[in-house]
């Protein structure tokens, strides 16, 4: 995809003064600022393409190759693919336009930039902890109403001796020598466009900033140990096999103080014995005699919520469908209640006695047997097959 004219991006004229594109890029990066759009991807990006645009024109170099040459001046990177800005934190970009951005932009320390002597200061987050996922098995009755789920997790939890600081006592931390408490390496190269800087953790302290001198004999340094947890999860009626919850901060615990990840519980659905889901429905197939389906009957059927009585009119055909009304699945977030489906199934015989077969023989020719013929006086047939059942 083509990048856009830079001059475009900013909204200035060709000929726009150092000053007129300073005020430019300041209200595009005010509008786009990432703490004003958390979450905004679309944000981010025009924030990135402002910095990019105000990179290249702000330096009068990189600016007369631009005019002559426009994006191919820097080769089929462009000036912002050279620069680094599609893998450049937020806090790098503002750090290169300090003279734009005050420390104090938006309340105090904008991105984790606040200076102090010229360094940021240091570090020491730790390690994030890694998320973790656990299936739980539901029944239908489970799903179809809700429940609430007690989960034994097996997982890395805080060291209690050192509060997860991995210290020994607080006093056994010391600056990073490598980073000087930054955090990270830099490494800045020149070329004819200019100066690149890459930016990388630093590999003594893994860009915590610190390192510790006298470890936790608990959890050598780690301010985390292998252990188990209870967690109750309320699961709401209406969900589905594949669907999840995300139980925020109750994966593993992260190393030294570093945020714990999220516990995924991914939601499987068993078997039922009776019952097929179709959405909020549940369908029940219902097997018939040959008897029951003629003269009809009073017959209980199972629900979700136990037994039921259920009327068969006479004469139900197979494969007719029965509604229960509100006798399904809740909807999740209470969208309503599914309904329960009976289907109706006949039972054909494949083993007879004589007699009764010879009573389907003698019946064979009638025409309450024949599938074309409608009953006109459906009363005298039923009161015939009743006697004949009886």
């Amino acid at each position: 995809m083509s990048k856009r004219d830079y001059y475009e991006v900013l909204g200035v004229a060709k000929g726009a003064s150092e000053a007129e594109l300073k005020k430019a890029y300041r209200k595009l990066a005010m509008k786009y600022h990432p703490d004003r759009n958390k979450g905004d991807d679309e944000a981010a990006k025009k924030f990135k393409e402002a910095s990019e645009a105000y990179e290249v024109l702000r330096d009068p170099a990189k600016r007369q190759q631009y005019d002559q040459f426009g994006h191919a001046a820097a080769g089929a990177g462009g000036f912002g693919g050279g620069a680094g800005f599609d893998d450049v934190p937020f806090e790098d970009i503002f750090s290169r336009f300090s003279d734009i951005f005050g420390s104090d932009m938006f309340g105090g320390d904008a991105f984790g930039g606040a200076r102090t002597g010229g360094s940021r200061r240091s570090r020491s987050a730790g390690q994030p902890g890694s998320d973790l996922k656990i299936n739980v098995a539901l029944t239908l009755e489970e799903i179809a109403f809700g429940t609430e789920k007690t989960l034994k997790i097996r997982k890395q939890t805080q060291c209690s001796s050192c509060k997860g600081t991995g210290a020994k006592t607080d006093s056994d931390f010391q600056t990073c020598s490598t980073c000087d408490g930054i955090g990270e390496v830099r490494q800045v190269s020149r070329t004819m466009f200019g100066q690149f800087v890459n930016v990388q953790p630093c590999p003594t302290c893994q860009g915590e900033g610190r390192i510790i001198k006298n470890k936790c004999a608990e959890c050598h340094g780690e301010g985390r140990v292998k252990g188990e947890e209870t967690i109750k999860v309320t699961i709401p009626a209406g969900v589905s096999n594949g669907n999840y919850i995300t139980l925020r901060g109750n994966g593993n615990a992260g190393a030294r103080g570093g945020s714990p990840g999220d516990l995924i519980v991914l939601i499987q659905e068993k078997e039922h014995e009776y019952f097929e889901r179709d959405g909020n429905n549940v369908i029940y197939d219902l097997d018939l005699s040959i008897p029951d389906a003629v003269l009809g009957t009073d017959i209980q059927v199972p629900t979700l919520k136990g037994k039921a009585k259920v009327k068969i009119d006479a004469g139900t055909q197979p494969g007719k469908l029965l509604r229960m009304k509100e006798k399904g699945i809740q909807g999740l977030n209470q969208s309503g209640t599914g309904d329960q489906i009976i289907r109706v199934n006949v039972f054909i015989p494949d083993s007879l006695t004589a007699d009764e077969k010879a009573w389907f023989s003698n019946h064979a020719d009638s025409d309450s047997f024949d599938p074309k013929h409608k009953e006109q006086d459906g009363k005298g047939f039923f009161s015939r097959v009743k006697d004949v059942f009886q």
